[in-house]
Parts: structure tokens; sequence; C-alpha cells
């Protein structure tokens, strides 16, 4: 089987990383950026199995880039796990109503992000 993909949309570089090490060494392919402004165009390109998709980005919102991707038919079935250092209830109901598979606060342990993950790509890898 292929491996897998992981697109992880995230602008704070120790997360980006430690998000990318986590999932590589469980088997994942990862691929990181950085900044919201582009990341629709990245993200049809890349196709990803899962979207790893921070809710404060330079450029656009996560938020914004997930109502985005909910409206578009070719990526509209996309997992995506939303990410966000602020784990108020306002912020994982904005998540929700976008459209966000799962959710997850900063800081967050390891084990939290894979088991996510693996849970959005149907318990594969």
């Amino acid at each position: 089987m292929a491996q897998q993909h992981v697109l992880l949309i995230e602008d704070e570089p120790n997360i980006a990383e430690a998000i990318r090490f986590i999932l590589t060494r469980a088997g994942w392919r990862v691929s990181l950026h950085g900044d919201g402004s582009d990341a629709l165009a990245l993200i049809r390109d890349a196709a990803p199995d899962v979207l790893i998709l921070d809710l404060m980005l330079p450029g656009r919102s996560g938020l914004e880039i997930l109502a985005d991707l909910r409206t578009d038919s070719a990526l509209a079935a996309l997992p995506v796990l939303m990410l966000t250092a602020r784990g108020q209830g306002r912020d994982r109901d904005a998540a929700e109503r976008a459209g966000a598979s799962a959710f997850l606060a900063k800081p967050f342990a390891n084990a939290d992000v894979l088991d996510a993950v693996r849970r959005l790509a149907g318990g594969q890898v």
C-alpha cells in the first residue's frame, strides 16, 4: 500500500516540526506549509489523505480555508484536523460549524495527534 500523505498547515515552526516528527516516525509522509494565503491551491495540488490545519494563520484563517474546502466538490470530503492555541468552546464550535472532522487544542499530547490522524484516515498506517 502507498504511504499515506498528511499536509500540515501550521505557521509555528516548532509545532510543525514536532508534528512532522511524530507522524513521520509512525509511517506517514508529511508536507509542511506555514501560510494561509495560498493554502487552498496547495491543498488541491498536494491531494493529501488528511489535512491538519491551524486555526490562526497568516494570510487567511484556518476557518476561512476550511469553509472553502467544504464548498469545493473535489475537496469537500477531505478529513481535516483543526488545531488551535485557543481551546475555548467557541473555537471548537466554529471549527465544527465550518466542517472540521476533528479538533485538537494546543498543547496536545503526541499520542492524541497520532490517534486523531489515524482515525481520520480510516485506521490506516
